[in-house]
């Protein structure tokens, strides 16, 4: 199989990582990959695995480029023999469903978030996700969410969460000098008895920031000490981080609260972590950090809506809050690490069962792998 995947960009983030995931996939099942998309920092992994990439503005909402991406899309996939178009994100994916109509091929969508919409041209715009002749959601919130906006037939919906790579995520594979690296360039001291809590996510208003200072501020008054760690980069305009900046200054919590920025190798993060968090006000369509949490064997607090419902195990692999609810964050925090040691490491195999049961990257992958075999087969 000969597959072009199309995405705005292949920075960080849960989609890019999964499109250089099946890109692998797709060539370890004997077939070709071909990306369409914005440069970004997994590109040079695409390309190192045997990947393909054209560079393509495929990222723009400009009518008049989504326009012109129909023929860039089509001169792209034409030679390369691109026998599939699979579509990421909502304005590329209107320009790849003209190029697939041109070339006479399958057109497959994944419906990867769960768009806002406040106007009917918003809905119109969203919908071109649900118009692959197949339709992968990623999570049953999501196809639930499909069905009732877009009235698609759940024949044509196929449901495949995201993969997890459980070695590459499981602490016992990390090199100790990893861990030490990362440490010092966070300022953690390894050894020391300071419970860490990370809460991975772009920095926008839905991840909960904010609900997580006042959980920190509370806990901090009830004399507990830990600290916080927030990876991942501002979303948009910078006056969101500077509002969190001065929550936390305002309540004195610039020494136990941390931006860390862009992490690259989140999996020693999840290793020097002793909690993982998910805080999200909105519901995830998947929630991607819940599960890696527990795929590197840490309990988890996420909040008790969208995909977490589906990913979370309570009082087995983690915890799940009422959304925007500080004072349940600050208890559920406080109940894990009041657990025994073992208690806390058992939660944390439990919770790696049960993701490489149902979230593991082979899993995935070979999901994947069948919707498009799925299509290719009236071809064959």
């Amino acid at each position: 199989m000969q597959i072009v995947q199309i995405i705005p960009s292949m920075n960080a983030g849960g989609a890019e990582r999964t499109v250089v995931d099946v890109s692998n996939a797709i060539m370890a099942a004997g077939g070709r990959s071909l990306v369409l998309s914005r440069m970004g920092r997994l590109v040079h992994e695409l390309k190192a695995s045997g990947g393909q990439f054209q560079e393509l503005p495929v990222d723009s909402k400009n009518p008049w480029r989504m326009w012109q991406n129909i023929t860039r899309i089509t001169n792209a996939a034409q030679p390369f023999g691109g026998q599939i178009l699979h579509a990421r994100s909502r304005a590329p994916a209107w320009s790849a469903r003209c190029a697939a109509k041109r070339l006479g091929v399958p057109f497959v969508t994944t419906y990867h978030g769960v768009y806002t919409s406040n106007s009917t041209l918003k809905t119109r715009y969203n919908s071109i996700m649900a118009a692959g002749d197949l339709v992968i959601a990623n999570s049953k919130f999501v196809a639930a969410h499909i069905e009732k906006t877009h009235g698609t037939d759940k024949t044509r919906i196929r449901v495949i969460p995201p993969g997890m790579d459980m070695q590459a995520l499981d602490p016992k594979n990390i090199d100790p000098l990893r861990l030490e690296k990362l440490a010092s360039r966070l300022n953690l001291h390894l050894g020391a008895n300071t419970p860490v809590l990370v809460m991975p996510g772009r920095l926008t208003r839905l991840k909960g920031h904010l609900v997580m200072i006042e959980a920190m501020a509370m806990l901090r008054d009830q004399g507990h000490d830990m600290v916080l760690l927030m990876p991942g980069q501002p979303k948009g305009t910078p006056d969101y981080q500077m509002e969190l900046t001065t929550k936390i200054n305002k309540n004195g919590l610039d020494s136990h609260i941390h931006f860390a920025g862009h992490v690259t190798d989140m999996a020693a993060l999840y290793a020097l972590s002793t909690i993982v968090i998910s805080a999200s006000i909105q519901p995830e369509a998947f929630g991607r950090v819940a599960v890696e949490g527990q795929a590197a064997g840490r309990p988890v607090i996420a909040t008790a809506h969208g995909g977490s419902l589906e990913t979370i195990q309570p009082d087995i692999g983690g915890l799940l809050v009422p959304p925007n609810d500080a004072g349940a964050m600050a208890e559920a925090i406080v109940k894990l690490l009041t657990l025994p040691a073992q208690t806390r490491a058992n939660w944390g195999r439990a919770g790696q069962n049960w993701v490489r049961e149902q979230f593991s990257l082979q899993r995935m992958c070979n999901a994947t792998l069948a919707v498009y075999q799925e299509l290719l087969d009236p071809y064959q």
